[in-house]
This record gives C-alpha cells, structure tokens and sequence, in this order.
C-alpha cells in the first residue's frame, strides 16, 4: 500500500508551506538542500517540519493539502499545536453557523 504525507513546513522567515509527498523524508531534503531554486522555500531554507498527517488515498490526501493551503496562518497554527477550540474558532464558517457552545469560547 502506498502511502502519502500532507505536511507543513515553517520556513526561515516564519512563513507556512504546505505540501503533498510519498515520501516525507526525501521531500523535506529536497526543500532543505535547495533541490529546486524556483521552489517557494528556496530563499527560505532551512524549512522545519512541523505538521503531517499520513494518507492511504492520493485523492484525499490532495483534497486535504488544498483545504489547508486556503487556511489563514493562525488557523495553520492551531492545526500544527493541535488546538482543536481554536481551529474551530478559525474557521471562515464559524460566524455563519451560529454562537459556539460556551465551552469552546474558553
């Protein structure tokens, strides 16, 4: 069975990377080494993992690398630092829907 890895990655400057791999290790080389000079983290080396979740349907795994790449940067963190009130807090339907539940505003 093949696997794939959506990852987050924080650059040099502070920024986020997202991306899609089968195999987390070579990519996070290829992005470390300067594999590619047109990459978004060539100038921003060195990159250091922070997030991944492993992905047995490639077509899943893409649909789940798009959704996050459309997130705000504090939504990226709360994913990353596995703050579940927050990334609910952060999310672009969160005033749409209604108040939260008191226990999730603290």
């Amino acid at each position: 069975m093949k696997l794939y890895y959506v990852y987050i990655v924080e650059c040099k400057d502070n920024s986020y990377y997202t991306g899609i791999t089968n195999n987390l290790n070579r990519r996070l080389w290829e992005h470390n080494s300067g594999y590619d000079e047109n990459a978004y983290t060539f100038s921003r080396r060195p990159v250091i993992l922070k997030w991944s979740e492993q992905f047995t349907d490639p077509q899943y795994a893409i649909m789940v690398e798009k959704q996050i790449k459309g997130w705000s940067r504090r939504k990226k963190q709360a994913l990353i630092n596995e703050n579940w009130n927050d990334l609910i807090k952060f999310s672009r339907s969160y005033g749409r829907y209604g108040k939260p539940d008191k226990d999730l505003e603290e």
